[in-house]
């Protein structure tokens, strides 16, 4: 699905309230842009690959094809290298921790003014309005790639627990950069005036 990029959403001009209410629904429960596309992607498989659905849900016909097709092929790898195909798309725990192992390097922490600090490079990022957590804010995030327009905006955003990157990565990531600082004392006769 995100190989596919940001086309699997259409606005039609007469119906951009429709549009937005459909897409919206793949979002209930604040489950961030990863999960929304799992659960379109899912939504169309029950329905037999309806281009009906898809009509009815303002998405995408060609782009949910060529997302079945890779993932088809991602299938036919893993059987050729004996991997089996398991998923619970009910643990979203489970979904949301093998998304930040795919993509740790891109993770981000909640600033006090509203924006993102990337963890590892730091760079000021925001998460776009157009996105499912754009209203939450979560305090932890990884996103797929940034976007630079008026500002950095990260696209397709997915909340994380700070811990998952030390357990994950911890080649990359260290206790200390995961940290929360404001929740750390000062120690005994620093940061008072003297």
């Amino acid at each position: 699905m995100l190989s596919v990029g940001n086309s699997i959403f259409y606005r039609p001009k007469d119906k951009q309230v429709h549009a937005d209410n459909a897409r919206m629904n793949f979002h209930t429960g604040n489950v961030g842009d990863h999960i929304a596309l799992l659960k379109v992607y899912n939504s169309w498989k029950e329905t037999n690959y309806s281009t009906q659905w898809c009509y009815e849900n303002y998405i995408q016909v060609r782009s949910m094809k060529q997302a079945r097709d890779i993932r088809d092929q991602l299938a036919g790898l893993l059987e050729r290298v004996e991997i089996e195909l398991t998923s619970n798309p009910n643990d979203l725990d489970a979904v949301k921790k093998s998304i930040t192992s795919g993509f740790f390097p891109h993770s981000a922490r909640l600033q006090k003014n509203g924006s993102y600090r990337t963890v590892k490079h730091p760079q000021t990022v925001h998460i776009h309005p157009s996105l499912g957590l754009a209203q939450i804010l979560p305090r932890w995030v990884v996103y797929y790639e940034l976007v630079l327009t008026t500002k950095e905006y990260m696209r397709q955003v997915t909340e994380l627990k700070p811990e998952w990157l030390v357990e994950i990565a911890p080649h990359y990531y260290q206790l200390k950069d995961v940290e929360d600082p404001t929740s750390k004392k000062m120690p005994r006769g620093e940061g008072r005036a003297t």
